[in-house]
């Protein structure tokens, strides 16, 4: 019986044969690791790049996203879970190869790509190549998340990635544990690596009530994203609502969120939203130098945008982001 690691994630799962690792899509097949995935696109969709969310990147364009099945967390609280928590062959998908999502968003005229839903970690072959094809045809990628990665492979992939929204979804280790089976330290590893490696990082976190929505946890992740990747990273505050295996708490009050981003702005953070919800002011940029309000949204809509080449319209003061 020939046995075959996984060193994809830090769960390094040690496969049997005919058996999968925990994402369930990485497969022992003859003593050989094998994504049985590759090609297979369960979801593929043209979304407003705000749905990512990503507010600094390409505002207001559209962008290709690709997802297969799978995923190696399993968040008691996943929007997804019908498709990151299915076998393969429970699940619909179509054959669509790397070139073959290249020309459909040239085809579309989507500059931009990105790799979502379930999480592009556990099709990593797949989103390499097709992200190796996409920057030689000149469109950008963009990654949605939970960086749940190992560092060589991370590293492998980001000479391609231009963007990515990246989940934090606590900043103890202990709700990792309990709601995602999974740690913390690797994801922090992972943002501060992108950051490092050049790629436009911006961070969501999911706040779900009684599990990470205390004033204190709020602050330390404030805290850390400020000093680890620095006050112009977009910190996305996002409203819960029961789902999956996690229906028996309440949606995030409101005032909740508010209460997140006053937080954030208060350690130091420069760009703070909220989604999830319809907020006056939690979906709009504004310049931290003469506070002038530089973009407005209403959901995934651009109402206004104030932002030329890269800076604020009013005072001049460079906008960071990736904004062409």
């Amino acid at each position: 019986m020939t046995l075959v690691q996984c060193e994809l994630c830090p769960k390094n799962c040690l496969i049997k044969p005919g058996q999968s690792g925990e994402c369930r899509v990485r497969v022992n097949l003859e003593g050989k690791l094998c994504s049985v995935v590759y090609g297979f696109a369960c979801a593929i969709h043209i979304d407003p790049i705000e749905k990512k969310p990503m507010f600094h990147f390409l505002a207001g364009s559209d962008i290709l996203s690709v997802a297969t099945v799978g995923c190696n967390l399993h968040c008691r609280n996943c929007q997804n879970w019908e498709i990151s928590q299915a076998n393969p062959e429970e699940s619909s998908a179509i054959k669509c190869n790397p070139e073959n999502l290249v020309q459909l968003a040239q085809g579309q005229n989507c500059p931009s790509l990105a790799f979502t839903y379930t999480d592009p970690i556990v099709y990593y072959e797949y989103t390499l190549d097709t992200a190796r094809l996409a920057r030689q045809a000149r469109l950008k990628n963009v990654l949605v998340t939970a960086g749940y990665i190992n560092r060589e492979p991370w590293q492998r992939l980001l000479q391609y990635v231009d963007g990515a929204n990246i989940d934090l979804k606590s900043i103890r280790d202990g709700f990792y544990r309990d709601v995602c089976q999974a740690t913390l330290k690797p994801v922090q590893e992972a943002l501060v690596t992108a950051k490092a490696m050049g790629v436009w990082v911006e961070v969501t976190n999911l706040i779900i009530p009684t599990l990470n929505d205390t004033e204190q946890e709020l602050t330390e992740l404030a805290r850390w994203v400020k000093e680890n990747l620095g006050r112009d990273t977009p910190l996305h505050f996002s409203r819960f609502f029961p789902r999956y295996k996690m229906l028996n708490l309440p949606a995030t009050p409101e005032a909740t969120l508010e209460k997140a981003r006053l937080i954030a702005k208060s350690e130091g953070l420069d760009y703070v939203y909220i989604g999830n919800v319809l907020s006056p002011q939690g979906e709009n940029t504004y310049c931290p130098k003469c506070q002038a309000e530089l973009i407005v949204r209403k959901g995934y809509q651009i109402i206004k945008n104030d932002i030329i080449d890269g800076k604020c319209r009013k005072c001049n003061n460079p906008i960071p982001g990736v904004w062409q």
